[in-house]
């Protein structure tokens, strides 16, 4: 990939998002953390969520470290006891102040799924954002159905008012049927900007093509009274100059715009 030269985040009350998977410690795990790092670096976005993040023994946690070499706060939570050398969970890193997050384990409480949340100031206005990863199986509908209605309620206990993103793998593409309360609420930034398109459509997928069949299955999704989206791309779709891939997911990146408050 061709280097770039830094991109500031919005200015104007906007709001930049990347999602990611990081596949843990897959394949070359320090290549793989050099090209993320420069990525991130240049598109410099507000928050970052992440999926699949793992620490044990001789690994540091993956959001930690990439925190630190971006100048970000990290905030990862994982069902793992917090005692154990070896966790695996979701992260929310932020370079904008971090006022305040907390997390939920998902049900059912047997697949391990949680989610994060943070509250972010964003040139003085409040956004709450949510990091989560959904069960994995794609016959696993109503699993995931379960932990969306579990999201939803969590949402609604702690939105406080604010305008929220939910952010992540959710395991299923946009237009999946577990999806559909979610979706008269929240809209998919993607999609938006991309009408019309095919969720398993090549030029779309963020699953990696080098392994998978294309699907769109990582999604930003927005509350539609207190945001418009403005962009949306897809990142860490080809291999470094080594062939050495980010992930087994591409990125995804989001910038949208916050609308006016409403009057109450």
């Amino acid at each position: 990939m061709p280097a770039a030269e830094p991109q500031a985040a919005p200015a104007d009350g906007g709001l930049s998002v990347v999602t990611l998977n990081l596949w843990h410690d897959k394949s070359d795990w320090p290549a793989r953390q050099r090209q993320i790092v420069a990525e991130l670096r240049r598109l410099q976005p507000d928050v970052i969520a992440l999926q699949e993040v793992l620490q044990h023994q001789t690994l540091p946690n993956q959001a930690q470290t990439l925190a630190d070499a971006l100048g970000y706060r990290a905030y990862f939570v994982s069902v793992d006891a917090t005692d154990v050398a070896r966790r695996y969970g979701n992260a929310i890193l932020s370079r904008r102040p971090l006022l305040a997050f907390d997390w939920k384990p998902l049900q059912p409480a047997d697949d391990y799924r949680t989610v994060a949340h943070a509250r972010v100031e964003v040139n003085g206005r409040v956004v709450n954002v949510y990091a989560t990863h959904l069960h994995y199986k794609p016959e696993g509908g109503a699993i995931r159905r379960r932990q969306i209605d579990d999201l939803l309620a969590y949402i609604d206990a702690t939105a406080g008012g604010a305008p929220s993103l939910v952010a992540g793998d959710f395991n299923a593409p946009e237009h999946a049927p577990e999806f559909a309360e979610f979706g008269r609420r929240f809209r998919n930034v993607y999609g938006a900007l991309h009408p019309g398109i095919a969720d398993d459509a090549r030029e779309h997928s963020t699953l990696n093509l080098n392994q998978y069949a294309p699907l769109r299955i990582d999604h930003v999704w927005y509350q539609p009274d207190a945001f418009a989206p403005s962009q949306a791309e897809i990142l860490f779709d080809a291999p470094d100059a080594d062939g050495v891939w980010a992930s087994d997911h591409y990125g995804l990146h989001a910038v949208l715009r916050m609308t006016p408050p409403t009057a109450p």
